[in-house]
């Protein structure tokens, strides 16, 4: 009877949490040197959007992603904790490059993955995107959020 209860309780946190994480759809561009990739994003705006992230997404389309917008550099943390896709994580510089990439994130991890440096932005796409779309450290990223994050 205690353990129903828990996931019962861990089930109505989560409802509510999904609930209220609601982020908004736009797109950004990728200018890599195998040309400009137009990726239709999330962005991962308030905390709620933020701590759900791509929780609980079985998959990742090709060409769609999560953008994480931090408004002033920083060192950036993420993790994996209920993210059942493996993911690209692309950190992003306050001028709109890539600063790094972490590659094929291992899926319901708590491994920290740290930017490694100052960055205003993370990008997250399905396991593998980044190097179809041959990203690397350089590119740039074309978004609204990132104008404004100096």
């Amino acid at each position: 009877m205690g353990a129903a209860l828990l996931f019962f309780c861990v089930g109505l946190m989560m409802g509510a949490l999904v609930a209220e994480a609601k982020p908004r759809k736009d797109k950004l561009t990728l200018h890599t040197d195998s040309g400009a990739h137009v990726i239709e994003i999330e962005i991962a705006e308030t905390e709620a959007d933020k701590s759900l992230g791509l929780m609980y997404r079985p998959k990742v389309p090709p060409n769609t992603g999560m953008l994480f917008p931090y408004g002033r550099p920083q060192e950036l943390t993420m993790w994996m904790r209920n993210t059942y896709a493996s993911l690209d994580m692309v950190f992003i510089k306050a001028d709109g490059s890539v600063h790094r990439i972490e590659y094929s994130t291992e899926p319901l991890s708590e491994r920290i993955i740290a930017s490694r440096g100052p960055v205003v932005a993370v990008l997250e796409l399905a396991a593998g995107e980044a190097k179809r779309l041959r990203i690397k450290p350089g590119d740039r990223v074309e978004h609204a959020s990132l104008k404004s994050a100096k």
